[in-house]
């Protein structure tokens, strides 16, 4: 096991909730960590750990050869950061800071134009998650920059490198988001779905049976998401070649399908506004001519929103 004083020392400025994780993961492992925050009483529990307090961001980024930046937004690093460009010159920054996708590539023409060299990256977890193996951290820009300090990443989670183009981090965090939602408001609507039905049941029943609740759905739906990984696997390379064979289940099966998840859900008083919306955007790639093909041709519905 290396010694502290093997590995690298590292910077974070912004010590919110996600900020105060990534500088304790650091610290928790070794790395010699300088903090700096704005509210210099949010760096306490940390220096109480062993991180090392900067008395001004130029001291901060000028303690390590890697500054990791993690504030409100865009606007905010740049107020934190433009002051000392020429304190960062010649070292590398990570920049945790949630944006789009176009953010990230003006942070990055502002890094090279001052010598700094740049990663833009995605933490996809919460605060409590930050230092374990199995959270990714995506990471898109200057692969040298990610390659020389892979290591240190380490410390935070599974470091994934995106590619060259600096949005990517941006781009993958957004989608990813995205599927995080509609899985669990799917997971949401299905425990609303059976709820309702046994509690219907548990009115009328004399041994008053309590209603399915979450706990006991869960399971059967996690199981369930395995079957739906491996159609994501079958369906990658439909999309991929724009060739979607039905040989599963076409989009008219499922359209059949889903009429009957919008009855069972206004039937027992269930809000129908998400089957709705995914049967309406099945009808739409039917009627572009798609419906005996397989599901993933709803991709091409959604490149072509409705006017």
């Amino acid at each position: 096991m290396r010694t502290q004083a093997d590995r690298p020392a590292v910077t974070v400025v912004g010590l919110g909730s996600m900020g105060s994780a990534l500088a304790g993961a650091l610290v928790d492992r070794g790395h010699p960590t300088t903090v700096w925050n704005r509210s210099p009483g949010r760096a306490e529990a940390l220096a109480a750990r062993g991180a090392r307090v900067a008395g001004s961001v130029a001291e901060a980024v000028a303690a390590s050869p890697l500054t990791l930046v993690c504030v409100l937004d865009h606007q905010a690093v740049h107020a934190v950061l433009d002051p000392v460009a020429g304190k960062l010159a010649g070292k590398q920054l990570v920049n945790f800071t949630s944006g789009a996708p176009e953010q990230a590539h003006e942070a990055a023409a502002w890094a090279a134009g001052h010598g700094i060299g740049y990663l833009d990256g995605a933490i996809m977890t919460t605060p409590p998650g930050v230092g374990s193996p199995e959270m990714m951290f995506l990471y898109s820009g200057e692969r040298a920059v990610f390659d020389a300090h892979r290591a240190t990443l380490e410390a935070l989670g599974d470091p994934l490198h995106l590619g060259a183009d600096p949005g990517l981090g941006s781009l993958y965090d957004a989608a990813l988001l995205g599927l995080m939602w509609s899985t669990l408001t799917g997971w949401l609507h299905g425990t609303a779905l059976v709820g309702a039905e046994r509690t219907a049941a548990a009115d009328g029943a004399a041994d008053g049976a309590a209603p399915t609740a979450a706990t006991a759905f869960t399971p059967v739906a996690a199981r369930w998401l395995t079957a739906v990984t491996g159609f994501m696997n079958t369906y990658a390379p439909q999309v991929d070649a724009g060739r979607y064979p039905g040989d599963d289940a076409t989009v008219d099966v499922q359209i059949a399908a889903v009429g009957h998840l919008l009855h069972a859900a206004a039937a027992r008083g269930v809000d129908t506004a998400l089957p709705e919306l995914l049967k309406g955007l099945m009808e739409r790639t039917a009627a572009a001519g798609h419906g005996s093909d397989s599901y993933a041709s709803v991709i091409e519905a959604l490149r072509r929103p409705a006017a």
